[in-house]
């Protein structure tokens, strides 16, 4: 397989324009290839699927998500499918990688549990810790323990299922694991996203995730580039795909 031969499918859980956009083209950009290697499904154009989507894709990347809720799948009806595409990945060895509101799928999706919190959850540019599992991973190889990435959400997992093996984390929640003889990763923060893509994201939801303008500056204060992060999306494409 040649990298220009890659196709990509993105499972999008974006509504607003600018942030589709923005995400495709951040996920793009860090795994090194080309916008046309992608196709996307977003769920909220097509909120109802199945398993036949990823017919003829090399691997599915799963992105995150300011507009929905992982534990409301009365209120998001897609979130359910969501859940099973990722299962059916997972189980049929189609190589994946899932951010953010992807983590917590895919932790539903292999059997463990989501919790939320309304306040003091993980917000800006955080250290993450890496287990003695990171260091023979293909996906984390080389990544420097305490390496910074870029983080914000209200649901989280601190315990995962005997079947995922964890791979990172924080002193607040687990951030990264790896399903057990299959090539699905996950990561509860942004590999995808660097410092200026932050700025724009906090500008469009931050009376979703900050409580006043300072709190909104602080935040912006704290983002720091985080190179070791986005290097996990090449890692990804160069050492599990090609």
């Amino acid at each position: 397989m040649q990298r220009k031969d890659l196709k990509i499918l993105l499972l999008q859980i974006r509504d607003d324009a600018n942030v589709r956009k923005e995400e495709l083209e951040s996920f793009a950009k860090y795994s090194e290839l080309d916008l046309d290697q992608f196709e996307v499904l977003n769920v909220f154009d097509k909120p109802k699927f199945n398993s036949e989507e990823l017919n003829g894709f090399d691997a599915l990347y799963v992105g995150g998500a300011s507009e929905a809720n992982v534990l409301e799948p009365k209120k998001y009806e897609f979130v359910n499918d969501c859940i099973r595409l990722i299962k059916y990945a997972g189980d049929n060895s189609i190589p994946t990688f899932a951010s953010c509101f992807g983590f917590q799928l895919a932790v539903l999706a292999f059997g463990g549990t989501i919790l939320s919190k309304d306040s003091d959850y993980e917000m800006g540019s955080i250290p993450i810790r890496l287990t003695n599992l990171a260091e023979i991973d293909p996906v984390f190889k080389g990544t420097k323990d305490n390496f910074n990435a870029l983080s914000i959400h209200r649901q989280y997992a601190i315990e995962l299922p005997s079947n995922l093996d964890l791979l990172a984390y924080t002193d607040q929640c687990l951030h990264s694991f790896k399903l057990r003889n299959k090539p699905l990763w996950a990561f509860q923060f942004h590999p995808e996203v660097d410092r200026a893509t932050v700025f724009k994201r906090l500008a469009i939801y931050k009376e979703e995730y900050t409580n006043s303008e300072d709190e909104f500056q602080s935040v912006l204060d704290s983002l720091v580039e985080t190179p070791e992060s986005h290097n996990l999306m090449l890692n990804f494409v160069n050492r599990v795909l090609l």
